[in-house]
């Protein structure tokens, strides 16, 4: 793996897998044409469009996907961890309300050199819905 790459892959793994990323008010709307040019601003792409079910708090799913330079997906996200309590019926309703968030966000509008630094880099974002109620 080329350096550049390699340092994508390290930086996509601590910004996407390691911190917990929650349901959050951001700048950016869900399908804007505004050009996504970091990690941070496809982070932001993907989680302005997921709205969690009322009665989800708690909850957390990560997702392993892949992207095309076009911003299209590669294949199918797969789960590779999940917290998604007792009630089938919520769970459910939660990993569906992620998978309408990719569905709604896809395709990213990459910039030219973040489609190339991205294209079939794995991701693995993971969604937890906030605690209702707090800050």
């Amino acid at each position: 793996m080329k350096p550049r790459f390699a340092f994508v892959a390290a930086a996509l793994a601590a910004a996407l897998s390691t911190s917990s990323q929650e349901a959050r008010s951001q700048e950016r709307s869900c399908r804007s044409s505004d050009r996504v040019d970091t990690i941070e601003e496809m982070s932001d792409a993907i989680y302005a469009c997921w709205k969690p079910p009322p009665g989800t708090a708690g909850m957390s799913l990560t997702l392993r996907f892949s992207l095309r330079r076009n911003g299209t997906l590669i294949g199918k996200p797969r789960a590779t961890y999940a917290d998604l309590g007792t009630d089938a019926q919520r769970s459910r309703a939660f990993v569906a309300s992620i998978l309408k968030a990719l569905d709604e966000a896809l395709p990213l509008p990459f910039s030219d050199s973040m489609g190339g630094a991205i294209a079939g880099r794995m991701l693995a974002p993971r969604f937890t819905a906030t605690v209702e109620g707090a800050s």
